[in-house]
């Protein structure tokens, strides 16, 4: 509120509580306020994108800089960062940890950055977490993608707050968006709780604030998760299985990456019947949560099964499973085609449709209790989730077919 110069015994306790009520009290009172009333604040002027390298340099720079320190060096533990929509790590989400544990080397001495570990986290250390989201010209994640947004925070684990924050935004130029081995090979896709509560820790927060509950709980579990990931992009898969079995017995461990991972390492390691019992706890999980989007990849233009993606599993054990799985909830499924934004719109949602029909009429014949209660839809690239067009490994979730249980058919 502007300051009143209060003069005159008339000038009463009211003029301090509103701008118009105070200055028509005091000029009552043979006195004007000194303050002239505030112009409209200016619409803010647009995030303008910088280099890939720069951006990641700014947002570092701005978090390392304002985190409060003590006399002793701080253990900082970085909590991969990922696509601020899918949840993917990828390889730019790779490069921009590389460059931030350098970064803290060379200039921030007083931060020691350490594995995110079971052992780290037990320590109660900061904590960095980090999104790097394709976005239009309005910051959006939806239209064409012109940029990259990235939000920088770090967190007190033991006070549960975010304690810093940095955000940037970069050119498309030079980035990877590539997702790293795990999620490249992982078959399903949800809007996991977990993921959430970790881009919420970043997006939706302000230094000061608490840290979601969620993430909290979970970041135990996180940790093991990171370092399955780390040991089945490493090709050692039976450490990674072990790692996803004791991640899936922790409290938070009912979550996707932990069945995703379970379903990959078991089919890496041969075991087919063990890999097709955890393909059916990723359907369930995506039922049970009405969303599972599954990387069934067509051929270009085509309603073909593209058979050269199926490094990480048959699509006919997948869509088995999915058939078996629905069938038992006694319940309609949707199946929705998607596609990438290349090409014509009107093609696209064409073709989404006629590949959702292929894999409902795959599915009635895999389980005859489904016939009838399977609706087929497809919208084209409407609920893309990466919107780059690349078409290419990098935004295989848009060409997704997706699940969902429905009241009726």
């Amino acid at each position: 509120m502007p300051n009143l110069r209060r003069c005159g015994a008339n000038a009463a306790p009211d003029i301090w509580r509103t701008w118009f009520v105070g200055a028509i009290i005091a000029l009552l009172a043979g006195c004007a306020p000194t303050d002239q009333a505030p112009a409209p604040a200016a619409a803010a002027a647009p995030v303008q994108p910088v280099p890939f390298q720069q951006a990641v340099l700014n947002a570092a720079n701005a978090v390392f800089s304002s985190a409060p320190t003590s006399g002793s060096r701080q253990v900082v533990v970085i909590d991969p960062l990922v696509n601020g929509v899918t949840g993917e790590q990828s390889a730019a989400t790779r490069q921009i940890q590389n460059r931030i544990v350098e970064l803290a080397r060379e200039k921030y001495p007083q931060f020691d950055i350490q594995p995110f570990s079971a052992a780290t986290v037990s320590k109660g250390p900061y904590v960095m977490v980090g999104t790097f989201t394709p976005v239009n010209a309005q910051g959006q994640t939806a239209g064409s993608r012109e940029a990259y947004r990235f939000c920088l925070v770090m967190v007190d684990l033991r006070a549960g707050k975010t304690i810093a924050k940095g955000v940037a935004r970069a050119r498309t130029e030079g980035v990877d968006a590539t997702p790293i081995g795990f999620f490249r090979d992982s078959p399903g896709w949800s809007n996991d709780a977990s993921i959430k509560s970790y881009i919420d820790t970043c997006q939706a927060t302000k230094v000061g604030d608490t840290i979601s509950q969620t993430y909290l709980n979970g970041i135990l579990t996180a940790s093991l998760i990171s370092e399955a990931i780390d040991a089945y992009d490493a090709s050692r898969y039976r450490d990674a299985l072990d790692l996803y079995v004791t991640a899936a017995n922790t409290p938070a461990g009912k979550q996707l990456r932990v069945y995703n991972g379970l379903y990959l390492t078991n089919w890496k390691l041969g075991r087919r019947d063990e890999a097709a019992g955890a393909f059916g706890r990723v359907v369930d999980y995506g039922l049970d949560n009405n969303a599972l989007g599954v990387k069934i990849l067509f051929r270009p233009g085509s309603t073909s099964l593209d058979t050269a993606q199926q490094s990480a599993g048959p699509y006919d054990m997948w869509l088995r499973q999915i058939a078996t799985h629905g069938a038992s909830r006694n319940a309609c499924l949707q199946v929705t085609g998607n596609s990438s934004p290349s090409g014509s719109a009107a093609l696209n949602d064409q073709l989404s449709l006629l590949r959702a029909e292929y894999v409902k009429g795959r599915l009635e014949r895999d389980a005859t209790a489904l016939q009838g209660h399977v609706i087929a839809t497809g919208v084209g690239a409407k609920n893309n989730l990466v919107g780059t067009g690349a078409d290419d490994l990098s935004d295989a979730l848009d060409r997704r077919v997706e699940f969902k249980v429905i009241p009726s058919c």
